[in-house]
């Protein structure tokens, strides 16, 4: 089964996040701000590509999807970082209607196998386990049978950690929460063309077979004040704690996190990363 992963960072496209503009002018400056890209820039490099570089079954595809006009620098930067990830493959997408410019990205990786299609997504600070190719896989191929009367199925792995990270380390708590965007996937019968961005994560049990698997340390939920999911009122804080040295060995064996990398990335430039800029994020 070919797996295919796709994570946006700073795409300028029209709906899909709670921080929304009136125009798509308005909302490539918000999102280009060298602020904001600093931090995304930070997370991805500490929180998601470890995890994608270590991942034990190599067979997949990880779609990183940009717009054509992000500046120059940063675009720059973003190929340095993923050079050495033969996964890694960058789209710089035209913006338009979230869900079927997604699509249309994610379709035109997907090859035309005559199996079915495991399709996940992360946002620029979130991570999966190391194992997360390869328990997904082995998940979809026990639950297959289920696509002969449906034309998609959801599996995920609910189980991991909220995490953020800083110039002293990384502060965490451990979850479980179902159909969280880190850890679910959907598996899609091979004549269907919809997207896993082509539904809303907390609604999939809603639309199809939604299964649910144990593994523990299967997801990671990067965390920080601009969250684009913590933009509403009421949004209750999470309990972090500091990592100990065993702590961070856990997450190190996990997610492939170093912590003595994350000290040192947001370390950078007079500690600006300890905290970092309180601006809304998009992914």
């Amino acid at each position: 089964m070919q797996v295919i992963g796709i994570c946006r960072f700073s795409w300028p496209g029209i709906g899909g996040f709670q921080v929304e503009h009136e125009t798509l002018r308005e909302r490539a400056a918000y999102l280009y701000d060298p602020a904001r890209l600093e931090q995304r820039f930070r997370y991805f490099e500490c929180f998601t590509l470890p995890c994608i570089r270590a991942q034990f079954d190599p067979d997949f595809t990880f779609l990183v999807v940009i717009g054509p006009d992000l500046p120059a620098p940063w675009r720059q930067r973003l190929e340095r970082l993923v050079a050495d990830i033969p996964q890694a493959v960058i789209d710089a997408r035209p913006p338009g209607q979230h869900r079927a410019a997604m699509q249309a990205a994610i379709n035109a990786v997907r090859r035309d196998t005559g199996e079915p299609c495991l399709q996940f997504r992360l946002d620029d600070d979130d991570a999966v386990s190391v194992g997360f190719v390869h328990h997904l896989r082995a998940a979809a191929a026990e639950v297959a049978g289920l696509l002969r009367d449906n034309r998609h199925v959801a599996i995920d792995f609910s189980d991991g950690h909220i995490a953020r990270p800083s110039a002293s380390g990384i502060a965490a708590q451990r979850i479980h929460k179902p159909f969280w965007t880190a850890g679910l996937a959907v598996m899609f019968r091979p004549d269907v063309p919809l997207s896993v961005m082509n539904f809303s994560h907390n609604r999939l049990a809603r639309r199809m077979p939604s299964l649910q698997f144990p593994d523990p340390d299967m997801m990671l939920r990067g965390f920080s004040d601009g969250n684009d999911s913590r933009q509403k009122p009421g949004v209750a804080q999470p309990d972090l704690e500091p990592l100990d040295a065993e702590g961070e060995m856990r997450f190190r064996i996990a997610y492939n996190i170093d912590a003595d990398h994350v000290r040192a990335v947001f370390g950078a430039a007079g500690g600006q990363g300890q905290a970092g800029p309180t601006i809304p994020t998009m992914s």
